[in-house]
């Protein structure tokens, strides 16, 4: 079975190795060490954890409510805004989003660079949800 270090699990799941590490010191996740003292994770073991990351078992403590399911926390990393339209940028771990809505969503969501944000994918669509 292929076994995957606290590095490679971050990288998978999107989120920093530290995050992975706590969640391992947590016991949210096991691990076993190898012959050279790293920690590492089984793959069945991973796959099972980011499943229930997935379906929102490890966070969302906020109370929305969404049909959206694929959720996609991250930083806001640009925002242009025209006279209608505007274009939000988010980095979600490895994964840049990028979301045309109008420009009355922006600003009623208060989005500004630098800020969490989660992008939301239906189907071809991007929903922004302020975080």
């Amino acid at each position: 079975m292929q076994s995957y270090t606290i590095g490679q699990a971050a990288r998978l799941l999107g989120v920093s190795p530290d995050t992975a590490r706590r969640w391992a010191d947590a016991g949210r996740v096991a691990t076993h060490r190898d012959e050279g003292g790293r920690r590492l994770i089984d793959g069945k073991d991973l796959a099972a954890f980011s499943v229930e990351m997935g379906q929102g078992g490890l966070g969302e403590e906020d109370g929305s409510y969404t049909s959206a399911r694929n959720a996609f926390p991250g930083i806001v990393t640009a925002v242009k805004v025209g006279d209608v339209a505007a274009q939000v940028e988010i980095q979600a771990g490895p994964h840049r989003l990028v979301s045309l809505l109008t420009r009355e969503a922006v600003e009623e969501l208060g989005l500004e660079v630098g800020m969490q944000a989660t992008a939301r994918v239906k189907s071809t669509n991007v929903h922004i949800d302020r975080t």
